[in-house]
């Protein structure tokens, strides 16, 4: 291992103040509950010495990390252009207006991206990438709303369907509720309107009323609410009100500008309402009811709606259905279901259809051509080479449109742009991301690199897989050292895509892999049902599984092995910390959620209640709550030596409290038996949210310490 001080300081030791928390007949006492209050003196000073015990313990890693954001700093092009994209807005008659080519460029030295347009001629001619564009346009600068903040994130940007008005949303703290300003792109001055505490998201219709959604005390979007330019937000009108806790509700615009859609969704429900833009004072029209269960997507298609639905369909089928249809026995098929082929969505053109999907684990697009009706035919693969990869339809903003926005990587090719044509199929690359070359390990080559899919067994025989990738002269004799990150909740799935970060990793020698671990939605809708609510622990033993596989098979060996997972990611690491702790040299959890059970048993608490068709309901079904009691981080500590254990959290986060790993480092601290080379570190940010600091440079400079102290304790 690489030296560290001799003369450690010594941890903060948290104050043991017992409170009582009995449900179902079971007393859990739990000593570090106060710490949840950040108003409180006593916990902020604690936080805060937190941080100065992990600068003092990481001090030895100031060069690394230097020199890690120096390699990140350097591969990148930090003044750059992203791929633009052509839009058509509406002339005041309603045909087709002004179109534009939108995108977004970074500066060196400069945090955030600056966005905006310039006047396009044709859709066959975009703007030089590699040149000054004549007659650009800046829509807003990132870098002038955030001077003067600490944190800055954008939570919205739209422009209206006439193409003078910029709705877009700030967030200044980290705390995910925005304020949303109106400029008026003729003039470049901000209209007198302005909506404080809203949520993510605006839709407009046509340029003189904005949707918008809020959030209740719970940080649920609860309403959604109309206003119109030139009044007091304080007139809004709640359109659309959710008063069930299970439920969230959202907005958008229909890609043709002629419809807003409102959806009601929980985690297993959901429900939309369409409203015409023409009539943005009307009554929105219910599509379909809500039906225990059953989840449902509307695209609106021209002359019809196309419907993503899970009725029947464990995978998913994709549906049709008039455009005044009111229940779900209008719907007829068009993709009808296919085990194992797990439809996520679509996107409807005048001419195509485009489905997004999931097999074998990777995803993939299905296109599906219509004829002069708009009726579909058969459809076809968009087909890519590469054994590992990702690909999504960035789409197109205009309805009517030749061709196809397509996103494409894997864990060796940098993130790609593809216009796919509609009408020949064929692929045309339009940027890949710049990896440029690094002063110590020069150019990037990807036949430098392996990427591989593995097979782990779990405990009860299921077959787990996993996304690898390395340098190809890593040696597979246990030498390695190793990183396996991991999520596994909500059906989200972790694919094998790009990371330029990771180059510096994989430059060390490092082994780096993915567990699709039950949970997540790699394998279809049956993944993640097997590791949700009463089955939740087969997310945590796939874990170990995977980890397992890359000791059996060479990858590593157990002190140079360590694991990554952040949030509902962050969870699993907490629980496979208790469960397999000789399995890993270091943890590191983001933002973990390791006090779960505390969190899922508080329905005041924010997103709780949401939260109870992932986990289940410990409040009101002793099941559920045994189960949970069993597994959750915070409450199952054993006094045994554990891995050195790396937790990072912000005080601003109001998805995961900062309390849950200041509670979880202070137990672990007070009863492993861990020696002094494998410590536990809490850092707090003090201003930032559920995602960290904002800021690219700040970000680039938060992973290259991470990184740079997961090398720490796995090589030598």
């Amino acid at each position: 291992m690489a030296a560290r001080p001799s003369d450690h300081p010594v941890p903060p030791v948290a104050e043991r103040r017992p409170t009582e928390r009995t449900h179902h007949g079971d007393t859990f006492i739990d000593p570090y509950e106060w710490l949840r209050d950040k108003e409180d003196p006593a916990v902020l000073a604690h936080l805060q010495a937190e941080n100065a015990y992990t600068e003092a313990r990481t001090a030895h890693l100031g060069d690394l990390t230097d020199a890690i954001f120096g390699e990140i700093k350097a591969r990148t092009k930090e003044t750059d252009l992203s791929v633009p994209g052509y839009a058509t807005h509406t002339a005041a008659d309603g045909g087709p207006g002004q179109a534009y080519w939108y995108y977004s460029r970074t500066v060196e030295g400069s945090e955030y991206a600056i966005h905006c347009r310039v006047v396009a001629t044709d859709r066959g001619t975009p703007p030089d990438l590699e040149n000054a564009i004549v007659g650009e346009q800046v829509l807003l600068d990132g870098n002038v709303e955030a001077e003067g903040h600490d944190f800055f994130s954008l939570g919205a940007f739209s422009v209206s369907a006439d193409g003078r008005l910029l709705a877009y949303a700030v967030d200044l703290t980290g705390g995910e509720r925005f304020t949303v300003r109106i400029l008026d792109l003729t003039t470049g001055e901000l209209l007198a309107d302005e909506i404080t505490d809203t949520a993510y998201g605006v839709a407009w219709a046509g340029s003189e009323h904005l949707f918008y959604t809020r959030a209740d005390e719970a940080w649920r979007p609860y309403v959604v609410l109309r206003h119109r330019l030139g009044t007091e937000a304080s007139e809004d009108v709640a359109v659309l009100t959710e008063p069930d806790e299970r439920y969230w509700v959202g907005v958008d615009a229909s890609r043709d500008d002629r419809w807003i859609v409102l959806g009601v969704g929980s985690k297993v429900t959901s429900e939309y309402r369409l409203l015409a833009t023409h009539d943005p004072e009307g009554e929105p029209r219910l599509v379909a009811p809500r039906r225990e269960g059953v989840e449902y997507d509307v695209e609106p298609a021209g002359d019809r709606l196309l419907i993503v639905h899970n009725d029947g369909a464990l995978d998913y089928e994709l549906a049709q259905a008039p455009l005044t249809a009111t229940t779900h026995e209008e719907w007829q098929p068009v993709l009808p279901h296919t085990p194992g082929v797990r439809l996520l969505g679509v996107s409807a053109y005048a001419g195509h259809a485009v489905v997004s999907l999931r097999r074998d684990g990777l995803t993939a697009l299905h296109v599906l051509p219509r004829d002069a009706a708009g009726d579909f035919g058969a459809g076809t693969d968009i087909e890519f080479a590469e054994e590992l990869h990702v690909v999504d339809a960035h789409g197109e903003a205009d309805y009517d449109t030749p061709t196809v926005r397509i996103g494409y990587a894997s864990m060796l090719t940098p993130d790609s742009v593809y216009d796919y044509a509609l009408a020949t199929g064929e692929l045309t690359l339009l940027k890949q991301t710049p990896v440029l070359d690094d002063p110590t390990y020069g150019p990037y080559r990807p036949q430098d690199y392996v990427q591989e899919r593995g097979w782990a067994t779990a405990t009860d025989g299921t077959r787990v897989p996993l996304s690898i990738v390395r340098r190809a002269d890593v040696a597979l004799d246990g030498s390695a050292p190793a990183l396996l990150y991991g999520y596994g909740s909500y059906e989200i799935s972790i694919d094998p895509g790009f990371s330029l970060s990771r180059l510096s990793l994989l430059d060390r020698g490092v082994v780096y892999a993915i567990a699709h671990v039950r949970g997540g939605g790699e394998l279809g809708r049956g993944w993640y049902e097997s590791g949700k609510t009463l089955t939740k622990a087969n997310t945590f033993s796939d874990f170990v599984a995977c980890a397992h596989f890359l000791l059996e098979h060479g990858y590593t060996s157990t002190d140079r092995l360590a694991a990554r997972g952040a949030s509902a990611g962050g969870l699993l690491m907490g629980a496979v910390a208790n469960l397999a702790p000789d399995t890993f040299r270091a943890i590191h959890a983001g933002v973990p959620f390791v006090d779960a059970l505390t969190t899922i048993l508080d329905p005041e608490l924010p997103l709780t209640v949401i939260e109870w068709d992932e986990w289940g309901d410990p409040l009101h079904d002793p099941e559920v709550y045994a189960y949970m009691s069993a597994y959750t981080p915070y409450e199952n500590i054993a006094a045994r030596p554990y891995p050195a254990i790396l937790a990072t959290t912000s005080l601003n986060d109001t998805r995961v409290f900062f309390v849950e790993p200041a509670k979880w480092t202070a137990a672990l601290r007070h009863t492993t038996t861990s020696s002094e080379d494998r410590p536990v570190l809490l850092k707090t940010e003090m201003v930032a949210g559920h995602g960290g600091v904002s800021g690219r440079y700040k970000s680039w400079r938060e992973t290259a310490f991470e990184y740079a102290w997961i090398l720490d304790q796995i090589t030598g």
